[in-house]
């Protein structure tokens, strides 16, 4: 799910000052960018593709971990109601394609109402990037059950995406979704430095800015080495948990992606 947020940006003497939600997290203040003007690599999505096999559902990137019973919790503000993000690595899996991918599930609560399941589906490819192969939701809008953004990469005009390189660089395109109409987030990697979050700092980031052209709307994530995400817009990081239970209560009710 990507949030609302413009970034303005200037590019001062080959390095890109940034600014993300306005002022953005205090941690980013003092990151540099790279000036990603002169150079940028479209990558090719077709390693991701279910012919290319040589799949694993352990990753070994370390900007993407998907070991089981992984958790992440996030937390911040957004239009002055608290937000809290709970991301767990579950002991399932999903068959796409004949793909074997590991479930992701991520959970978002506003004013500690829960207003989004999702069951997110990853798996990584023979050189250590991770695909994104698609994702059942349900929102929970004024009492209904919607499935707004869920996606498959097996569906007619659908394709994988990548979620993570295997080998990030400043400059790196590609798209994170490929479901025409539907889903079609593209990231960028447009930034490396020292983050600073509630959980910690990490020295070894990359700032990946998403844009999605169905809608328009922009947005960013931080990911650290070893510990995977640690900003979502305007979420940040509080705390990580190695051995997680699956969290109890709903599961997406519309499992449409794949088959167990």
């Amino acid at each position: 799910m990507m949030r609302a947020c413009l970034l303005g940006l200037s590019i001062p003497l080959g390095i890109v000052a940034f600014q993300g939600c306005e002022e953005g997290p205090a941690g980013l203040s003092a990151q540099r960018e790279l000036d990603l003007q002169a150079s940028s690599k479209k990558l090719d999505i077709s390693i991701c593709a279910p012919e290319e096999g040589g799949f694993s559902i352990v990753s070994t990137n370390p900007y993407f971990p998907l070991d089981v019973g992984n958790q992440w919790t996030y937390e911040g503000e957004e239009d002055g109601e608290p937000v809290e993000l709970i991301i767990t690595v579950l002991n399932l899996t999903r068959v796409i394609d004949g793909v074997t991918t590991r479930v992701l599930e991520e959970r978002e609560f506003e004013d500690e109402d829960l207003v989004e399941v999702s069951w997110n589906y990853f798996v990584e490819a023979s050189d250590g990037t991770v695909c994104y192969y698609g994702e059942d939701v349900d929102e929970f809008d004024n009492g209904d059950v919607v499935h707004e953004g869920a996606w498959c990469a097996d569906e007619a005009g659908n394709a994988p995406g990548i979620i993570m390189p295997a080998d990030p660089k400043p400059g790196m395109k590609y798209p994170n979704e490929v479901a025409p109409g539907i889903a079609e987030d593209e990231a960028k990697i447009v930034g490396i430095g020292p983050v600073t979050v509630p959980f910690g700092t990490f020295t070894e980031t990359i700032r990946v800015r998403e844009f999605n052209p169905t809608d328009g709307d922009k947005g960013y994530k931080v990911f650290a080495a070893g510990m995977g995400l640690i900003i979502d817009e305007v979420l940040e990081l509080v705390d990580f948990n190695e051995s997680a239970a699956a969290p109890a209560g709903p599961i997406p009710t519309d499992q449409a992606c794949g088959n167990v």
